[in-house]
């Protein structure tokens, strides 16, 4: 099936970015300790309707993806032991085979439904996009890169980012250039599409030797027909904005026109924030402003305007996820959020949240102090880069030309 012309984004109908939400989409809920909290969901939603984002738009619910298309990518075996580990009653014996009973993904009732709504919520933003009726879509509560086809892994049970793209590729034959910048690797989605040359998964995140899951390197650069369309970006821990932003503006919009994607699909993981508990990077909010603006501009350029969009990672559930994801919906639906944050948000939450609530959207610049080897790290990410250049530009270019 052909992929919907269109003119330029914003100009076809009357929807143009469109968000997947539904409180229901929260049963995706391990443990109250699991740092995994989908509280942080509420949080970003209800800070972007009290700023003002979400006045005239659409805003769909999820529906659960069917068994049809969770096999696509995950195999009968695994769904079955993910369903019948869903029941209260059921014996575990085997859950760690499936990677599932374990502290990262403790087994809860209801998982099986719960997380097919996730996956189905993102399916549901790439219907929307590939059929033109929006030309940008978000489910907050999707980014769960790391789950395998027969296993889970890093807070992830089944991965809708990977059947979102199976989905497109099947039902419109279209080539979708994977963008993730959580701090974790997307390893999960690398490995569904490792020898696929029609999907190219680009993933800049903390290296994997001082990261879960200890992968994404720049020699991992897929096998097969898909060697060339494996790329990482393995940053140094402590990375800031500037070098991080600086490897965004020189390689994504270069791999784009290598690559002339069909659609976009963008993983907008948070956790490579400065406060963020679980890693050592040290994004501020400025990070997930401008990189979601610098792909929607890409986006236009190369795919008429196609872009699926997730949340992903993100752990300091009070002051960072809900001002990141806010700033992100922003970007993807061309508004400018103002800084100060509504007294009503605070207040909302106030009682509730462990911590003092954040003033302001954005970090000030003078917020963080900077690192002392700064200087050192750029330019050890400026080598990798280079490293990169050196294995994949080569693929990528023979293999199109």
């Amino acid at each position: 099936m052909a992929v919907p012309r269109r003119g330029p984004a914003g100009s076809f109908g009357a929807v143009s970015t469109a968000l997947i939400w539904d409180p229901a989409l929260m049963a995706y809920h391990f443990s109250p300790e699991h740092p995994f909290n989908p509280r942080r969901l509420a949080l970003a939603v209800s800070l972007m309707e009290a700023m003002g984002l979400l006045e005239d738009v659409p805003i769909f619910p999820p529906r659960p993806a069917g068994d049809d298309e969770l096999l696509s990518v995950h195999t009968p075996d695994y769904i079955a032991a993910v369903r019948r580990l869903s029941q209260p009653e059921a014996a575990r014996l085997d859950a760690a085979r499936w990677g599932l009973g374990t502290d990262d993904n403790p087994i809860f009732p209801g998982m099986h439904e719960a997380t097919a709504l996730v996956v189905g919520g993102t399916l549901r933003a790439a219907e929307l996009v590939m059929s033109g009726e929006a030309t940008r879509a978000m489910n907050i509560a999707g980014g769960l890169h790391h789950a395998h086809a027969a296993r889970a892994s890093g807070f992830c049970v089944y991965n809708d980012l990977a059947v979102a793209i199976q989905w497109i590729r099947q039902t419109y034959g279209a080539r979708v250039m994977y963008i993730d910048y959580d701090a974790h690797h997307g390893d999960g989605v690398q490995g569904i599409f490792y020898h696929d040359a029609d999907v190219l998964t680009l993933s800049l995140h903390e290296s994997g030797r001082f990261l879960f899951p200890g992968t994404g390197f720049t020699d991992e650069l897929g096998e097969g027909a898909g060697y060339g369309y494996s790329l990482n970006v393995p940053l140094e821990p402590f990375t800031e904005d500037d070098s991080w932003m600086a490897i965004h503006r020189e390689l994504l919009p270069e791999i784009a026109e290598a690559f002339r994607p069909d659609v976009i699909v963008l993983q907008n993981g948070c956790d490579g924030h400065v406060r963020d508990p679980l890693t050592h990077l040290r994004a501020t909010t400025r990070l997930y402003e401008e990189t979601p603006r610098l792909v929607c501009e890409i986006a236009d350029r190369f795919c008429e305007g196609r872009l699926v969009a997730t949340g992903g990672g993100g752990y300091d559930v009070w002051n960072v996820v809900p001002r990141a994801w806010t700033l992100v919906w922003a970007a993807l639906s061309g508004r400018q959020a103002p800084d100060g944050i509504p007294t009503r948000w605070s207040e909302r939450w106030r009682a509730e949240a462990p911590t003092p609530l954040p003033a302001l959207l954005r970090d000030q610049e003078d917020a963080y102090t900077p690192v002392p080897r700064r200087a050192e790290i750029e330019s050890a990410n400026r080598r990798m880069v280079q490293k990169l250049r050196r294995q994949a530009f080569p693929l990528l270019r023979t293999a199109l030309h």
